[in-house]
């Protein structure tokens, strides 16, 4: 079976390239395509080639390759996939606008919708400071343009699987699709659970206004007895270095060895963002460390709260710095409620080979299903666990058969 992986930008190693890395785990022999490549951590490829579009060659694409957003769409449409049995996008953008035909499966994993041009594009145009004059006509223009074509591209694709029941929700909002739910892969083998906790509180994220990490600098600020440690870079950093007091310590971005020994030594982790999913959080309870969340979005899925079987945290009900310092009094008041040993169990939830397992599981039920007729996934069942290889052995798709005969080869 020929397959093929498209994945929007190769640029930082980040929560998309870990799934990326793990489809690559499951097809090992798969062609990878992305719009631009400038990702110096190879270890997400296996040390794959990558087929990149034009927009690769372009001035300053590899630090400014966002502002090619509108040629994307005719950058992943340029992609010749017309000799693969399958295709597989890994998307929060534009990949699964790739072009295939009736007789190729295409599964796309999505990793969140472009939120800036759906339910955030108010929130984007005032952070952008794009609410009035040209400007803010040519991107509202742009941002209607990326929706029709958002919407429209979403009819090619066979399979959506969402990383979160709120990505599901989100997607049948806008696309009217249903999604299979299989949340993204965090490595626990790579953190070490450790009982013993610092005093400190640490939040960990790009600097960017939807993070709120003014929100949680503010809540530090108010209670001067309290740690903070920031992780992270971004827009905001010179603003938020200015506003942060003498109990709040901005490190930037830091590597991995030190962001894991942080994360391991934190009393708390502390979320203030509507995230899709959000990998961080899973990784600080890999380490035994509960987390402070909002509660919306992602994180009720990643968070057992006090009051459920085996807690991992607490949420708060709104992103002001009140309800975040409500929730970290709750937290010190119900601390002893929250184990690391039940912090880590629910971290390996959302093991990579779990997600290897549920992966394959739903590709193996797409092609049959287009093989046979066999009806999908209702939203948010849990797909069966398989092999890797199962989908190649069980439905013995011969590597060289040409995907117009897919279907017959099948049967």
């Amino acid at each position: 079976m020929k397959v093929a992986i498209v994945h929007d930008w190769l640029v930082a190693p980040g929560g998309a390239e870990k799934v990326l890395e793990q489809i690559i785990e499951c097809f090992p022999d798969a062609d990878v395509f992305s719009v631009v490549d400038f990702l110096e951590d190879r270890a997400p490829l296996a040390g794959k080639p990558v087929t990149t579009s034009f927009i690769q060659r372009l001035p300053f694409a590899r630090t400014r390759y966002r502002a090619y957003l509108p040629l994307m769409p005719l950058a992943v449409e340029r992609f010749d996939l017309s000799s693969y049995h399958l295709v597989i996008t890994s998307s929060c953008a534009v990949a699964k606008g790739v072009l295939v035909g009736p007789d190729q499966t295409h599964i796309s994993y999505v990793h969140s919708l472009m939120r800036y041009a759906w339910d955030l594009q108010h929130q984007y145009l005032r952070d952008a400071n794009l609410l009035r004059g040209p400007k803010s006509w040519a991107a509202r223009v742009l941002l209607h343009y990326l929706r029709g074509w958002d919407a429209q591209s979403t009819n090619s694709v066979d399979r959506l699987i969402a990383n979160s029941q709120s990505v599901a929700r989100r997607m049948m909002k806008t696309y009217r699709r249903d999604a299979a739910v299989i949340p993204p892969p965090v490595d626990v083998d790579e953190f070490e659970l450790r009982t013993e906790k610092d005093d400190f509180y640490l939040t960990v994220s790009r600097m960017v206004p939807r993070k709120r990490i003014d929100l949680i600098i503010e809540t530090f600020n108010a209670t001067p007895q309290r740690k903070l440690i920031v992780i992270g870079d971004g827009p905001q950093m010179a603003s938020l270095r200015a506003s942060a007091g003498p109990n709040v310590t901005i490190l930037g971005n830091q590597p991995f060895g030190v962001l894991k020994d942080y994360l391991a030594r934190a009393r708390a982790f502390v979320c203030a963002a509507d995230e899709d999913f959000g990998i961080v959080p899973l990784q600080a309870q890999a380490c035994g460390t509960p987390v402070i969340a909002f509660g919306k979005g992602g994180a009720l899925e990643a968070v057992v709260p006090v009051g459920d079987p085996h807690p991992t945290g607490v949420f708060f009900a709104r992103q002001t710095a009140v309800s975040i310092l409500d929730a970290i009094d709750r937290f010190e008041r119900l601390s002893a409620y929250i184990t690391p040993a039940a912090c880590r169990a629910n971290a390996e939830r959302f093991s990579a080979p779990v997600f290897r397992r549920a992966f394959m599981a739903e590709v193996t039920r797409t092609i049959a299903a287009g093989a046979q007729g066999l009806p999908a996934l209702e939203p948010g069942e849990q797909v069966a666990w398989a092999e890797p290889d199962l989908a190649t052995r069980e439905l013995r798709i011969a590597s060289d058969t040409a995907p117009n005969s897919r279907k017959r080869a099948l049967r």
